[in-house]
């Protein structure tokens, strides 16, 4: 598995990453209705298209596994395709955004406990908490930082 910076954000490389974002959400963000997923996959593809670090994991074959997409320091997204969770891909682009980027802050929805203990695992601690998302929608956010102190929260 290598990790790589995309400098052509290509139209094929944007839907297959919109598939590996769609398997993701449908096997982790189950708090998320059929149309609430169909509505915010409207925004994804601005979104892979704007943010200012877009790195993708490939398979043997060239296809997208996994992506992430970093700000400064700051990890906007991590998405991994169903079929490949539980294999190291998602540590594999974190690990890189820590090495390459230093990130070092992300927020998780509180409604995903599978990412907010991957995310503990590989070192990040939550600092604080939210009720709603970025977009005000009614999703708790967790905000994690790596090398901070645990405070109270879930």
């Amino acid at each position: 598995m290598k990790v790589i910076e995309v400098a052509d954000r290509t139209p094929l490389l944007i839907k297959q990453l919109l598939e590996v974002w769609e398997s993701s959400v449908r096997a982790t963000h189950l708090f998320l209705s059929e149309n609430e997923i169909e509505n915010i996959k409207k925004y994804v593809p601005q979104a892979l298209n704007e943010v200012p670090h877009l790195l993708v994991l490939n398979h043997e074959n060239q296809c997208p596994i996994g992506f992430m997409g970093i700000a400064e320091q700051h990890l906007e997204m991590l998405f991994v395709a169903d079929e490949e969770r539980g294999k190291g891909a998602g540590k594999a682009l974190l690990q890189y955004g820590i090495e390459q980027y230093s990130v070092h802050d992300l927020a998780v929805n509180e409604q995903n406990p599978l990412a907010k203990g991957f995310y503990e695992h590989m070192g990040f601690t939550v600092y604080k908490r939210t009720e709603r998302d970025e977009q005000g929608n009614p999703y708790p956010l967790l905000y994690m930082k790596r090398g901070v102190e645990r405070r109270n929260f879930p």
